[in-house]
C-alpha cells in the first residue's frame, strides 16, 4: 500500500484529504498468441478487425489483459471502451466489429438479430469434403449448458449449414510440420451459417464425417470413437452423460481443450485448463507456475472470413488464414469468391438470407 506514491510506514497512518491511496494487484494470466489484432476497416462509427486465434473477446476466467478489449484499449488509450458488435469464440479467429460508440454498436446488433448480415466461415476438415453445396439441417441439442457442449439431435434446436469445398490436399501435405496428416488428407471448406447456434459449425462437420482436424473436442477418437460421432443422431448410441464421462478420464497431457465435463469440475477445470504444472513457484507470490498451453489451447483452424448486409451495402473479407493456404508443393486457392453461390443454394427456402 502506499499513500502519495509512497509506502505506508505504520498502519497507524492518518489518511488525509486529497491522498491517494493505491496498491500493485500481481496476477498471473495464460499466454495468447503475439500475432497482432490487425484492422481490416475503421471509421468514425466502426473498428472491423482481424481477430488472432486463441485470444478471448472480453475479460474472463483466467483471461483479463490476455483480450481482445484490454489489448485494444491499451493501444488506444484507457479511457477508450471499445464495443464487440459480434462474438467469437476464444480459438475462432476472423472478422469482428468493434463500436466506437454505444449508437453504432446498437445499429449493428440489431442488423445482425434482423438477420440482414450474412456471415462466412472457412474450415479446415478431415478428409475429401464431397463436391458442389453440400446442405446440413440437422437439429442441435445442448447437452451441457453450462458448458456449451452441443450434439445433433431430434429434439434440438433447428439449425441449417451450407458448406461447400474450397479446395483438398492429400495426406502428404502438412503446410506446418510436413508430416502426413492421417490416411485422408484434408479439405478446406466454405461454411455458410443460416443459423447460429453454439458449435454449429463444428457439429454439423463433424455429424458429415468430416470434423474441423484439430477440434480438441468435436475430433477426438479417445472421446467419440473410430468413426467420430459421424451420422450420429441416435441418442440410444452414446448418451450424453456417455460423453461427458469419457471427456472427464482425459488427463492434463491430452490433446483437448476440455479435461472435464462434469458440472462440479468445472471450476478446477477453468483452473487448469489443458497446461502441466511446472514444478515451479512465482517468485512474487509463489504460486504454482503452469507451462505454455500447447498449441490445441491457441488455435482451431476455424475462421470468420467475411461479413456483409444482405442489401450490399458494406462487405468486409479478411485474408484466408495460413492454415488454409495451398501448403509448399501445391497448387490451390489463396481467396474465395463471392458468397452468391451459397445463397443461391438455400434463398429459396430461407428468403432472409438472399
Amino acid at each position: 500500500m502506499t499513500v502519495n506514491g509512497k509506502p505506508v510506514p505504520t498502519t497507524q497512518h492518518i489518511v488525509k484529504n486529497g491522498d491517494v491511496i493505491s496498491h500493485t494487484l500481481h496476477r498471473h494470466e495464460p499466454p495468447v498468441t503475439a500475432l497482432p489484432i490487425s484492422v481490416l476497416h475503421e471509421d468514425e462509427d466502426m473498428i472491423v478487425i482481424n481477430k488472432p486465434s486463441g485470444v478471448p473477446v472480453h475479460p474472463a476466467g483466467r483471461y483479463n489483459y490476455n483480450s481482445v478489449v484490454e489489448i485494444m484499449r491499451a493501444e488506444r488509450g484507457h479511457a477508450w471502451n471499445p464495443l464487440p458488435c459480434n462474438r467469437l469464440d476464444r480459438l475462432t479467429s476472423g472478422v469482428m466489429f468493434i463500436a466506437k460508440h454505444p449508437k453504432a454498436a446498437e445499429d449493428l446488433s440489431q442488423q445482425i438479430t434482423q438477420r440482414t448480415v450474412r456471415k462466412e466461415y472457412i474450415a479446415r476438415v478431415k478428409g475429401e469434403f464431397p463436391d458442389g453445396e453440400v446442405i446440413c439441417d440437422m437439429p442441435i441439442l445442448q447437452i451441457s449448458p453450462k458448458l456449451g457442449l452441443n450434439r445433433v439431435r431430434a429434439n434440438g434446436k433447428s439449425a441449417r449449414t451450407v458448406f461447400k469445398k474450397l479446395a483438398y490436399y492429400p495426406p502428404t501435405a502438412d503446410p506446418e510440420s510436413g508430416k502426413s496428416e492421417g490416411q485422408e488428407g484434408y479439405s478446406v471448406v466454405r461454411c455458410l451459417p443460416v443459423t447460429g447456434r453454439t458449435h454449429q459449425l463444428r457439429v454439423h462437420l463433424q455429424f458429415l464425417g468430416h470434423p474441423i482436424a484439430n477440434d480438441p473436442i468435436y475430433c477426438n477418437r479417445r472421446v467419440w470413437g473410430s468413426n467420430l460421432g459421424a451420422n450420429d443422431a441416435d441418442a440410444s448410441q452414446d448418451t450424453g452423460e456417455d460423453i461427458i464421462t469419457r471427456l472427464s478420464r482425459m488427463g492434463k497431457s491430452e490433446v483437448a481443450d476440455a479435461v472435464a465435463y462434469h458440472d462440479e469440475m468445472v471450476d478446477e477445470y477453468n483452473k487448469k485448463k489443458a497446461e502441466k504444472m511446472s514444478g515451479e513457484l512465482c517468485d512474487v507470490c509463489q504460486t504454482p507456475l503452469y507451462t505454455d498451453p500447447g498449441e490445441q489451447e491457441l488455435s482451431l483452424w476455424l475462421h470468420s472470413l467475411r461479413y456483409e448486409d444482405s442489401g450490399g451495402a458494406w462487405s468486409y473479407l479478411s485474408p484466408l488464414p495460413a492454415w488454409a493456404l495451398p501448403p509448399a508443393g501445391f497448387e490451390g486457392p489463396t481467396e474465395v469468391g463471392g458468397m452468391e453461390e451459397l445463397v443461391e443454394a438455400v434463398k429459396d427456402e430461407n428468403p432472409e438470407i438472399a
